[in-house]
């Protein structure tokens, strides 16, 4: 045999040998595969995006016109119920109270003297009573003439029109008098308006307004909020929403404190949704209102609606044919790969899905599909 006759048969046995060898580890020999194992306690999370917002807003102003000239709070201040924000000219109004309330001593005033005419009418009735007691007398003994007792009789009746008369007055004196006073309450509240206070314990939140500004009735000079009334405000896709209950624990990540998860828990469901982008609203309120919280952060929410007590979980890379409700897996049987069709739970967020159909005894989920599979092939668990 020629040299390069035998060169030429080396190179074709092993080339052979070397295809033998591929052929055994793609094929014959066992493959080393990666599965799912059962976990306990696992969270089902629904997440959101959204903003921090103010449960409580408030836009405030006078309920009068007038001209700014006090301003006591600005922006970032936090204020206690009834503290004074401020003040426009009130100069006029003052000097109507003022009027009103000389009005209230000039109608005392004319009560007390038409008391004093009722004191007055009263006598001048008893005294004239008493003279036509005895005219009355006189005449029926035939002592006085008949003219004399008449006129004695009118006197009386007069006097009694009188006292009559003096007792309106002090009727129509006393109602001026409450009417008086009706008055100067109506011009002392309108006076009160003149100053505006704070609704509640407030946060400053924009001041709308400088001095010397002219406002209208209603015009809003600041906006306040409650600052125990800071929520997250999230919006979650309604193909996700619907397990969500109120009262559900939730974990908010602001923008500002991305390594920090905030406790917290749902508070609110909005029964309408956005018909635009199709998503619910959900409001979570936090456990501990975070003291740098800015509204208008962004806000990142995690809703866990429950747990699982055990669940096999795969990466939705190992699924085949992944539908709404299931698809196909590779799992290890004795020793030997097999395909298997399957049912499908909860998506968790991390992209891996809950098996919920049976499995065989012993079989075993692949979480990663390496080359080379196919059924039937022997196979080795990885850490086995």
């Amino acid at each position: 045999m020629s040299r390069n006759r035998l060169i030429l048969v080396v190179a074709v046995l092993i080339a052979a040998g070397a295809t033998a060898i591929l052929i055994w580890k793609q094929v014959l020999s066992p493959t080393r595969v990666d599965v799912a194992h059962m976990e306990s306690n696992v969270p089902v999370d629904v997440f959101g995006l959204g903003t921090v917002e103010a449960r409580v807003t408030s836009k405030v102003g006078f309920k009068v016109s007038g001209l700014l000239v006090e301003l006591h709070a600005d922006v970032g201040d936090k204020i206690a119920k009834g503290t004074v924000l401020a003040r426009i000219d009130s100069r006029e109004q003052t000097a109507q109270v003022a009027r009103t309330n000389a009005g209230i001593a000039l109608a005392q005033a004319n009560l007390q003297r038409a008391m004093a005419s009722v004191d007055k009418a009263n006598a001048n009735y008893t005294n004239s009573k008493s003279i036509n007691t005895r005219r009355q007398a006189l005449v029926a003994n035939k002592i006085t003439s008949v003219e004399t007792a008449q006129s004695a009789q009118a006197a009386q009746d007069a006097a009694l029109g009188d006292l009559n008369l003096a007792k309106s007055d002090v009727l129509v004196a006393q109602a001026n008098i409450a009417d008086a006073k009706a008055q100067s309450q109506l011009q002392s509240a309108t006076l009160d308006f003149y100053t505006l206070t704070a609704p509640y314990d407030a946060m400053v939140t924009a001041r709308l307004k400088e001095l010397g500004s002219a406002i209208g009735s209603g015009e809003p000079v600041y906006t306040l909020i409650d600052p125990n009334s800071v929520w997250a405000l999230a919006y979650i896709d309604e193909s996700r929403a619907g397990h969500i209950k109120v009262g559900e624990p939730a974990q908010i990540v602001l923008r500002s404190l991305s390594h920090q998860r905030l406790a917290g828990k749902v508070i609110r469901i909005e029964p309408e949704s956005d018909r635009v982008n199709e998503e619910r609203r959900i409001e979570i309120a936090f456990d501990a209102i975070p003291a740098n919280a800015n509204l208008g952060e962004q806000a990142e929410v995690y809703v866990t609606t429950r747990h699982l007590p055990k669940a096999l979980l795969v990466p939705e890379a190992a699924i085949l044919g992944l539908s709404k409700t299931g698809g196909e897996v590779w799992t290890l049987e004795d020793g030997r790969l097999q395909k298997r069709k399957v049912t499908l739970g909860d998506r968790l967020l991390d992209g891996r899905f809950e098996i919920t159909s049976d499995l065989p005894d012993h079989a075993e989920v692949l979480t990663k599909l390496p080359g080379g599979l196919r059924i039937g092939r022997a196979a080795i668990a990885s850490g086995s």
